[in-house]
């Protein structure tokens, strides 16, 4: 197993510091008590430290009774408990592994850009990760987003940066693996790996086809290899098996309920599940909730899926609310109106060049009218957007996940890493049409996002050229 070389390793480190040094700022300056989900991430991770492993406790009949838990994803507080371990249970031990993990995020982007893209887009690709706002205040939460975006990303690059493509192909799927202990959405793209490989073009033929079935089969085997031992605790500790959390069902009852509105709401006992004595019964119990609300009325439910993705990317603001619910005296009205704003501006511009990553520059001559006339048309659907009571711009989302899966003769170069960020961003999508959305999601698929608008708008690829992953790298600008 060898590494290919990457490019400039001193660059990385000056991308590293230069995404770190804000973070840095905003982890000092706003970090505070963790609420909503932080609140429970922070306290699994302090009970890791103390030695109690994913648990608490329960009293009974006036006796603390050690009780396992694993409502959410275990990963996240294992890494914090780790260093709470070492430096102590303070928000600002939090908030500097977050920055650390923030600053990483825009090195893995630069060096996953290096291998589809020109040096100078790679650049842009960093840049776009280090200044970006809504990653930068997240530095100050205690959530799980950038972690979850970090080792999925990292499991891309080793992927397509281990030679030969049959052993990085097992690597990404083991860290893949390891990313679905903080995410479990990871697990959906294993199959993507099968992209990954010396033989193009990918359906050329039955023999590429059963080729390509069996990478994707083999890789979404092996993802499940890191999960094994943590599901294999859950069986023995509570109350059924859980492959890795038990939020599954209550988040499809969410979304399918009859008080459903597409975005998080509470559920409550009257609503169903009053009687569960466990975790897993109590997720079981949610899922048939959820199933029987989608079964009783398909139409409505279906119907809600725009909305769904309405609030998970048509805006950008989670930290800002967070941040005003952990210290509310630092954080007036006002300035959560403005930043958010600012997070929201930045946001949508990145979102709407990513969904122009496969479309190429126009030009002049024959033949290059009908994509020239493509650009008044998305300016018009831009601004129509805009200008609406609620933008609507998630639709730029699914081109941005469905272009690089098939590109048209005179598209920009492809990559698999485009259809790996691609993949990420499909499964995104597929999850939050399916249970419920908040801005929230949509920020471990920023760093992708990132490296498509970088993309955006390169000349297209030489009309000889029938093979998407022929001249990835020739003509790049």
């Amino acid at each position: 197993m060898r590494l290919k070389a990457v490019p400039n390793r001193l660059f990385g480190v000056g991308v590293f510091v230069v995404a770190l040094i804000p973070r840095l700022y905003v982890a000092r300056r706003w970090a505070g008590p963790p609420v909503w989900d932080g609140h429970y991430y922070d306290f699994g991770a302090r009970r890791i430290a103390e030695g109690f492993g994913y648990s608490d406790d329960l009293i009974i009949r006036g006796i603390k009774v050690w009780h396992p838990w694993c409502h959410y994803p275990v990963g996240y507080s294992a890494l914090l408990g780790f260093f709470y371990r070492l430096f102590g249970t303070t928000p600002a031990v939090a908030a500097w592994v977050n920055a650390t993990v923030g600053a990483l995020l825009a090195v893995v982007v630069w060096a996953l850009a290096t291998r589809c893209l020109s040096p100078w887009r790679s650049t842009l690709a960093a840049a776009l990760v280090a200044i970006h706002p809504g990653l930068i205040f997240y530095s100050a939460l205690t959530m799980t987003e950038p972690l979850a975006a970090l080792a999925t990303l990292f499991a891309f690059w080793l992927g397509v940066a281990i030679q030969p493509p049959k052993v990085g192909r097992v690597a990404a799927a083991i860290m893949l693996g390891i990313a679905a202990l903080v995410r479990p959405q990871a697990l959906l793209c294993a199959p993507l790996l099968a992209f990954i490989h010396n033989d193009p073009p990918e359906f050329s033929g039955p023999r590429h086809v059963l080729a390509f079935v069996r990478r994707a089969a083999l890789a979404s085997v092996l993802v499940f290899i890191p999960i094994v031992p943590w599901t294999v605790r859950n069986c023995r500790v509570m109350d059924a098996c859980a492959l890795v959390s038990t939020n599954g069902g209550w988040n499809l009852a969410i979304g399918a309920f009859p008080r459903a509105t597409g975005r998080f709401e509470t559920l409550r006992s009257s609503d169903g599940c009053r009687e569960v004595s466990g975790q897993v019964q109590q997720d079981r119990c949610w899922f048939a909730y959820g199933t029987e609300h989608i079964k009783k009325d398909p139409l409505r439910w279906l119907a809600l899926m725009p909305k769904k993705l309405h609030y998970t990317f048509d805006h950008e603001g989670f930290a800002v609310g967070y941040l005003a619910e952990s210290n509310p005296a630092v954080w007036p009205p006002e300035r959560q109106a403005r930043v958010r704003r600012w997070m929201g501006a930045y946001h949508l511009a990145i979102l709407v060049l990513g969904g122009l990553a496969m479309i190429a520059r126009p030009t002049f001559g024959k033949g290059a009218w009908l994509r020239g006339l493509l650009f008044p048309v998305l300016a018009g659907l831009i601004v129509w957007s805009a200008q609406l009571l609620e933008p609507v711009f998630w639709p730029f989302a699914i081109a941005a996940g469905i272009l690089p899966f098939f590109p048209s003769r005179g598209a920009p170069a492809n990559s698999p890493v485009f259809r790996l960020c691609a993949g990420l961003l499909l499964s995104t999508v597929a999850t939050h049409a399916i249970f419920f959305g908040e801005d929230r999601y949509h920020m471990v698929v920023s760093p992708a996002l990132c490296l498509l608008a970088a993309a955006a708008l390169r000349p297209s690829r030489p009309r000889s050229d029938d093979s998407p992953e022929h001249g990835t790298l020739r003509g790049l600008v």
